[in-house]
């Protein structure tokens, strides 16, 4: 009996940690989007993408030398390759897009991925997809549609859509991301491995994309070095947290719990790049955020 109710314990307290540890991920990406935007002033988005992810490799491969952690072999599984290209091409639309648009809304978009996940577990996990999905989807893209045009039809010839439509891109690439990388984790031993040379990955295609850099040189402001040494910190924390807590959650529960990310960008925006919202874009706001409850009610339950 004692045994039964120390495994029912010890249950709760993986549950919440895991919970504990998603909800840090996405205070810390969170802080990421207002960063991202402060650097874009000092270096354009194809160089501050490769620097950034960079620099993150390689403090993931020299800790794992100096730990005597590297296992070569790992590199050879091809799962790591599609998700560490698919981040890479991601990340790439999401930088390129966010010089055209606000952080706050860029947060927004890229959390759609939880309607992406909904979806995507629909036809790809065969999960079941009920009258309160569609009801989510229909408010998802009713969301995005205020957000995108304030109802102010001329915006759609203006270059603020287009960095619009490439981190919805983005955001919409990572619900494949968050799928595949449950896969992978659930049988996992060593997460950390795995998460170094996704990371690694991650940075190689981005490599011929520099060509297309107006900061053919590295002689950038001692700012822009700061972004980049924060954002690459802001990704290797965070992405480590968030396996850890997607062990133990669903993608979808894991992506409604990541939301913590448009708050705190949000907050951060308003208070140092004094972004706003119209009114029109907090309807949509709203839209999107009941969108996202809708369509993961039940893994919210399992919580």
């Amino acid at each position: 009996m004692v045994k039964i109710n120390y495994t029912f314990g010890d249950f709760l307290n993986i549950k919440r940690k895991a919970l504990l540890f998603t909800i840090l991920a996405g205070f810390l990406w969170g802080t990421s989007f207002p960063a991202i935007k402060i650097g874009l002033e000092f270096v354009d988005a194809y160089m501050f993408a490769f620097l950034r992810f960079s620099l993150a490799s390689i403090i993931m491969f020299l800790f794992l030398l100096l730990t005597k952690n590297l296992d070569i072999n790992i590199a050879k599984k091809r799962c790591l390759w599609y998700l560490g290209i698919l981040n890479g091409i991601a990340y790439l639309l999401q930088f390129v897009g966010m010089a055209y648009t606000t952080a706050s809304k860029s947060s927004l978009f890229v959390n759609l991925s939880a309607i992406w996940v909904a979806m995507l577990s629909w036809l790809i996990l065969k999960e079941k997809f009920d009258n309160k999905k569609l009801l989510g989807i229909v408010f998802a893209i009713l969301g995005v549609f205020f957000i995108t045009t304030n109802l102010d039809f001329s915006s759609l010839t203006q270059g603020m859509i287009y960095g619009d439509t490439l981190v919805l891109i983005a955001g919409f690439g990572w619900s494949f991301f968050i799928i595949y990388n449950k896969k992978i984790v659930s049988n996992a031993k060593n997460t950390f491995q795995l998460m170094a040379w996704v990371l690694i990955i991650t940075t190689l295609p981005l490599i011929p994309f520099v060509a297309f850099s107006s900061n053919v040189s590295l002689n950038l402001p001692v700012e822009a070095w700061l972004v980049i040494l924060y954002t690459s910190f802001s990704w290797i924390t965070p992405y480590y947290l968030w396996v850890g807590g997607l062990k133990h959650m669903s993608p979808v529960t894991s992506t409604i719990v990541l939301l913590i990310e448009i708050i705190v960008a949000i907050v951060i925006s308003f208070l140092i790049l004094k972004e706003g919202f119209t009114l029109i874009a907090g309807v949509g706001a709203l839209l999107i955020l009941l969108a996202i409850f809708l369509v993961s009610f039940k893994e919210q339950k399992s919580i």
